[in-house]
């Protein structure tokens, strides 16, 4: 392996250098883009006086709040204070240099605008036109759409706005899972026991392979990425490193069709690091970025000038996520998506405005037989069951039942939810949906297991069992060692909430503009919909960071936005998960600081788990 430096590879086959996946003609050259200025005045006049501008700039108003308390915070650390801190730090990063495992080679593969490109292989002339999948909310756009400004996460309107010859084709899951399939047949070839991201991404851990094929980690992701192409017809880009952190980081590098490899050499990866933007890490989003801004840290390189702040600021788990991301290390475990803990299982569909009885449990009835298609696939079957319903207006109201036998089948599923939908109803006189939902939670595993001749059985995790026994178990299963809590799988968690809510925001203004739309076309005002003032005895106001209705009282509507904005939702469920566990003692030193010596008994040759 090479050592010392970032190495790059783009190697001729497989088509590595840097064009979009389908179109050889377009070069994706910085010039040929539209204006980023120009783009955001577009999207901001196009959502200006819309429900979603406003909570947005409300919700920013209340970050800039919590900036300003934040750095006033900042400025009151004592200088006694600073430099016990800054002990505590410079003694949990020696710690964790200790913990640092170079020996894998961790790949993470990317599909170049999948969702676009299957639509592509069926309908090649669309290679030649800019091009994007979903209607309210853009879920992929094509390279020649994106040099308009358009983008993955856009309201379909806006990107209308940007360019208006965009062809809008409308999702097909069934289409992106087969060939999803075809993929993911390539990568066991490489890794057998390859880890399912996403749909269209993964992680490969290659190390085995390499030694087996006496092959560089570079050679084999190339050979990889042409396989892929050549059975496919889908180019995938790829990140090569020691660690899955950095390998995600990595394979954005060198998009579209292209591989990007950091060494397994700490002055590499330091290097690689040093100058990263913060936004660039997985599990920093858009609130974490701006918060990070104000104290001084742009970049994984500027953690470090600040790190005797970050637990007076941030919080315990906070500064152990960024000084990993500070030094560069992640994760070095692959595992098969089904060995890790799955909270849920869920199917929700979006529609034109419903009402009436009949319709209503029509789609519930629907929403019941796919949720239990994905039950049965799944092999599980729910203690509880949540039923999400989006009105007319935009507000989304949850409600759940513990039914008295765990359910699966379409019919339990829709007799315990009826009863659930039939109260909503009686709530809200009129009840006009756009979207429902059905969810099964505190699963129990239904996979049958056989006689496990040569030990290649899976666990199946059951719901009662804590999520820290459930990792334990497996892993000491699988190869004797113990599973590696890692910092960032909170972070990352409290990033994909954000992301979904911003595309909820999305979906709203789409709405919103449809009924505008419609309303012109009937000879209508042009106005937005309205809220409902009153429901029952009680008056609710929109929380502008989640959405979710609150009772219309200052001081609870208050205390509700700060804990959105603080992430405390995410932090306290997981501190309820792991309150079981045996906290590890303090160190001799008085680090006090929970956590601080988790790795400090990390042993030079102890093996690391997901």
């Amino acid at each position: 392996m090479a050592s010392g430096s970032t190495t790059v590879n783009r190697q001729s086959i497989a088509g590595s250098t840097k064009q979009a996946p389908s179109d050889p003609s377009f070069q994706e050259t910085e010039g040929e883009y539209a204006d980023p200025q120009k783009v955001s005045e577009i999207i901001k006049n196009a959502s200006k006086g819309s429900k979603f501008s406003n909570n947005r700039e409300t919700k920013d108003r209340l970050l800039a709040q919590k900036i300003e308390n934040m750095l006033r915070s900042k400025r009151e650390i004592t200088s006694a204070d600073l430099d016990r801190h800054l002990r505590l730090a410079d003694d949990y990063l020696a710690q964790l240099e200790t913990s640092r495992d170079l020996s894998q080679t961790i790949v993470h593969v990317d599909c170049d605008a999948f969702y676009a490109a299957v639509e592509e292989l069926d309908r090649p002339e669309l290679r030649d036109v800019p091009m994007a999948v979903g209607k309210g909310v853009l879920t992929t756009c094509n390279y020649r759409a994106r040099k308009f400004g358009c983008r993955s996460g856009m309201a379909g309107f806006i990107a209308l706005k940007l360019c208006p010859n965009l062809v809008c084709l409308p999702l097909n899951f069934e289409k992106y899972n087969a060939k999803a399939q075809e993929v993911r047949e390539v990568f066991a070839e490489y890794d057998p026991r390859f880890e399912a991201a996403s749909i269209d991404e993964a992680y490969l851990s290659i190390t085995k392979y390499c030694q087996e094929c006496q092959m560089s980690p570079d050679d084999v992701v190339a050979e990889l990425r042409g396989e892929v192409l050549r059975r496919t017809g889908i180019t995938v880009s790829a990140g090569i490193a020691p660690n899955t952190k950095i390998a995600k980081i990595a394979s954005n590098r060198n998009k579209p069709n292209g591989q990007f490899r950091v060494a397994n050499d700490r002055s590499a990866i330091m290097a690689f690091m040093r100058d990263l933007p913060v936004r660039k890490v997985n599990g920093i989003g858009r609130v974490f970025d701006r918060e990070l801004e104000a104290v001084g840290i742009k970049t994984c390189g500027d953690i470090y000038h600040q790190r005797a702040y970050l637990v007076k600021l941030f919080g315990e788990k906070a500064f152990q996520f960024l000084m990993h991301c500070y030094l560069g290390i992640g994760r070095t475990i692959v595992r098969p998506a089904e060995e890790y803990e799955r909270k849920s299982v869920g199917t929700e569909s979006t529609f034109k405005d419903m009402s009436g009885k009949a319709e209503l449990r029509g789609k519930l009835r629907s929403i019941a037989e796919e949720l239990e298609k994905d039950l049965l696939r799944a092999q599980f079957k729910g203690r509880t069951l949540c039923l999400k319903v989006k009105l007319h207006t935009y507000e989304v109201l949850t409600r759940q039942t513990a039914p008295p036998k765990a359910v699966q089948l379409a019919g339990d599923l829709y007799q315990y939810a009826l009863p659930m939908l039939s109260k909503l109803e009686q709530e809200i006189p009129g009840m006009r949906l756009r979207l429902m939902g059905l969810r099964v939670t505190h699963l129990l595993s239904t996979e049958k297991k056989g006689i496990d001749f040569f030990g290649a059985h899976r666990p199946a995790f059951i719901g009662n069992q804590s999520h820290g026994t459930k990792r334990k178990a497996a892993a000491l299963e699988q190869d004797g060692t113990e599973w590696e809590v890692w910092p960032e799988e909170e972070f990352e968690e409290v990033s994909r909430q954000e992301r979904q809510a911003e595309s909820e925001e999305l979906e709203a203004l789409s709405q919103e503009q449809e009924l505008k739309e419609a309303n012109r076309g009937r000879g209508h005002i042009d106005e937005a919909p309205r809220e409902p003032e009153f429901r029952g005895e009680a008056r609710f106001w929109d929380c502008p960071v989640c959405f979710r209705p609150q009772m219309a009282d200052d001081k609870e509507f208050n205390d509700h936005v700060d804990y959105c904005l603080s992430r405390q939702t995410i932090k306290e469920a997981l501190k309820d998960s792991e309150s079981a566990r045996t906290k590890p003692p303090l160190d001799q030193k008085g680090l006090g600081l929970k956590g601080f010596c988790q790795l400090g008994n990390a042993k030079k040759n102890r093996k690391f788990s997901t």
